[in-house]
């Protein structure tokens, strides 16, 4: 049956390794799209801290050969030298130490079970597992997370970044805000600002910074920073009305870019991919301006959109299956800058 991995269908199974930031993930995957197992450990900050660069590849290191033991077991892979048809990982963008830390056991399980290793653009991996989870077909992409804020659309095998963050990531400037509120980043701080947010009554006026295609958010952040703690010691408003605000006013300026792009292209669908994704006051913005322009709005749940194995799984079995030539493991190296342009997409029409 197509269904089984035997016999003269065989269907192509990846296994990929995720570990560009705080999440460790371990995916895989049939090559109809179908997911296997997504085994995934976060590494949580301590509250007011950031995730550092050593803790987390500490983090990725400790239990890496754990959640590899779990996604095989859970996707019933008991040869993997026989069953898989290739490994991926992520090459970058991401933090150093904690890439390096991932890549590694690629690449030596690469070597151990002899099968050829894809090297993936994290960016774009995000955008396909989103295409393949919603169904959307040709979308103007809004990728955002705590590292990136890109909106990209797909033109001649590439895809295209028509505006971005001049500096800091959305999810950069939501995490920081956090700890200077003192929130929690369990399970994350961007999760937890979201539900305070749900809480806010009033809109604190802060700066709006969109220049064309691009936004800034560094601003923002300085000004609620300074205001902020001024605005709680005299009652003048709550944490949630803050954060609140701040979600108002960053999302505003992500729906705008996103509009004129899907203006420029003339498309009709919007994908949200990326961990910033799931945050449901994210979505119903970005509804209500696709609705008025008689498109269709795309997005996944946590389980696609948070940093995961399956997506790179994926990526790499669709590189695979459309002629990209294997990295060889003394090039199986990682960047801590990795364009999303500069893949050329050679799955897509």
């Amino acid at each position: 049956s197509s269904q089984s991995n035997e016999g003269p269908h065989r269907r192509m199974l990846c296994i990929g390794f995720e570990g560009s930031a705080n999440k460790l993930g371990v995916g895989i995957v049939r090559d109809d799209g179908t997911i296997l197992a997504n085994e995934r450990d976060t590494y949580c900050a301590p509250t007011g801290c950031g995730f550092l660069p050593r803790d987390t590849a500490k983090h990725h290191r400790d239990h890496i050969i754990r959640l590899t033991q779990q996604a095989l077991q859970k996707a019933n892979i008991t040869d993997p030298a026989k069953q898989l048809a290739c490994l991926s990982y992520t090459k970058g963008p991401g933090m150093g130490s904690p890439l390096v830390s991932t890549a590694v056991v690629a690449r030596a399980l690469a070597l151990l079970w002899n099968k050829p290793l894809i090297a993936v653009n994290h960016c774009v991996a995000h955008i396909e597992m989103g295409r393949q989870v919603t169904g959307a077909k040709d979308p103007v992409v809004l990728y955002v997370s705590g590292g990136n804020t890109q909106v990209i659309a797909y033109s001649l095998k590439r895809y295209r970044i028509f505006g971005e963050t001049i500096d800091i990531a959305i999810g950069n400037c939501l995490d920081r805000f956090a700890r200077v509120i003192s929130v929690s980043n369990d399970p994350s701080p961007g999760y937890n600002i979201e539900q305070l947010a749900k809480q806010g009554k009033q809109l604190v006026d802060l700066p709006y910074t969109v220049k064309g295609m691009d936004v800034s958010f560094s601003g923002l952040l300085s000004y609620i920073e300074s205001i902020g703690k001024d605005k709680l010691d005299k009652g003048e408003c709550t944490q949630s009305d803050l954060c609140f605000s701040l979600q108002e006013t960053a999302f505003a300026m992500l729906v705008e870019t996103t509009e004129r792009a899907m203006a420029h292209c003339g498309q009709s669908e919007v994908l949200i991919v990326g961990g910033v994704a799931c945050n449901v006051r994210l979505q119903q913005m970005m509804q209500k301006m696709v609705e008025e322009r008689g498109g269709k709005l795309f997005a996944t749940d946590e389980r696609y959109c948070i940093d995961n194995g399956a997506m790179i799984a994926l990526t790499g079995l669709l590189m695979y299956k459309s002629g990209y030539e294997p990295t060889p493991i003394e090039q199986a190296t990682c960047t801590q800058r990795y364009r999303t342009d500069e893949i050329q997409v050679t799955w897509r029409d």
